[in-house]
């Protein structure tokens, strides 16, 4: 048996998206590598925000093996209406119970904390002076940089900020190394912390995106061009742009807008498309019928807002590229996102602003088959060459075993 393992983070299966899904393929492929891992974890709930049916009337503390991996939970609170103040209840129910699990694992001898929630490395670092064990802190999202960029802290809610700043600080200079996930974020890493850093970029599994096993979903089987958005419906993506662009794409014939998702901004938004008769929204699909919803789309889209720089890589990109079909995408033009775009010539990355180049853009598209096949090769071919899930791993249990 290789090295013990434990991994701390809210996030974990039967969670199937975003970092849910990242930190469970990392400890499966762990495993699978001969790895003895340990996960402490919360109730799933995300993008619901609501406990799972099926873990709601579980108790306070759980143990359970999922292939291969010892996952210990605690049942954090969480808000169906998550305001800021409810979001540090709902972090802080996370951090404390799970500070019982600490004494529940076995003694690893690698610690690995994921972030969100800064917390997680907190337990990671109590782990790590119990057992003098290795501490990696890895960063799918500076979620406090995040919530000041994306507008929610007003007034006296930066005094909170600041307290939880100076649990990030602390903690990333505790920790034997920090990764995280784009070499903008890395960048920024560095203006924080003087510890080691490391690229550990996510990934996708292109197998799962072979054309000769997808087929098309069930969502998707109109004649009409169709352009999906499929993800979480949250404060970071720009909804005031999405209902401007609807209001302008209405003009154009034999168009249909597919948004798949939940999360919390679902309940101010539905309202706001039920008028529109070529726009449908379903719930989020479970992962293995994702290949199949994205491949069955003719173009992406993704508006984020735009005074976000960096702070996000989104992962579901990585799906829309690894789809072989067009996104169109918007944010910051100093993103890496847009030097992602710019460098795969697999789309098109504007900013807020570009509503009429937008419009024009889908318009040609939608006439020329043969540059929307073009584009998907595109980026299908560069995820496959930057982002291809064992090419990623590999690299980073190399650097696991000289740790």
């Amino acid at each position: 048996m290789g090295k013990k393992i434990t991994i701390i983070g809210i996030n974990y299966y039967p969670e199937d998206s975003a970092i849910g899904l990242y930190s469970t393929e990392k400890a499966e492929y762990l495993v699978s590598k001969g790895f003895d891992v340990t996960v402490i974890t919360g109730f799933p709930y995300y993008p619901q925000w609501e406990i799972r049916q099926d873990y709601k009337s579980k108790n306070y503390l759980v143990k359970e093996t999922i292939n291969g991996v010892k996952v210990y939970r605690s049942k954090q609170y969480v808000p169906k209406d998550p305001t800021f103040i409810k979001r540090i209840i709902h972090l802080t129910s996370f951090t404390f119970g799970n500070f019982i699990n600490l004494f529940r694992v076995d003694k690893p001898d690698i610690v690995i904390s994921i972030v969100p929630f800064t917390t997680s490395a907190l337990l990671g670092w109590f782990l790590k002076k119990r057992y003098k064990a290795k501490h990696w802190v890895h960063i799918q999202d500076f979620e406090f940089d995040a919530a000041i960029d994306s507008g929610l802290l007003k007034g006296n809610k930066k005094f909170v900020i600041s307290k939880l700043q100076s649990i990030e600080k602390f903690v990333l200079k505790k920790a034997d190394i920090v990764s995280t996930i784009s070499f903008g974020m890395i960048n920024k890493l560095k203006t924080k912390t003087k510890t080691n850093t490391y690229y550990l970029t996510n990934w996708i599994d292109i197998k799962k995106f072979s054309n000769d096993t997808i087929k098309t979903h069930k969502y998707l089987t109109s004649n009409a061009f169709k352009i999906l958005y499929s993800g979480n419906i949250g404060a970071k993506q720009d909804w005031v742009f999405f209902i401007e662009f609807l209001n302008q794409l209405k003009v154009i014939d034999n168009v249909e807008v597919i948004v798949v998702g939940e999360g919390a901004e679902k309940d101010n938004l539905l309202p706001k498309i039920k008028d529109y008769n070529f726009v449908k929204h379903y719930n989020l699909v479970p992962y293995d019928e994702l290949p199949s919803l994205l491949f069955g789309a003719d173009l992406h889209i993704l508006f984020q807002k735009t005074d976000v720089i960096d702070t996000v890589m989104p992962s579901k990109i990585l799906g829309m590229m690894a789809s072989a079909k067009p996104s169109i995408v918007t944010g910051n033009l100093k993103s890496e996102v847009a030097t992602v775009f710019k460098d795969s010539n697999g789309g098109f990355y504007f900013d807020g602003k570009s509503m009429e180049d937008i419009i024009n853009q889908i318009i040609l598209l939608k006439e020329n088959k043969k540059m929307c096949l073009e584009l998907g090769r595109n980026a299908k071919s560069y995820v496959q060459e930057k982002y291809a899930k064992d090419k990623v791993l590999n690299k980073f249990i190399s650097q696991l075993k000289s740790f």
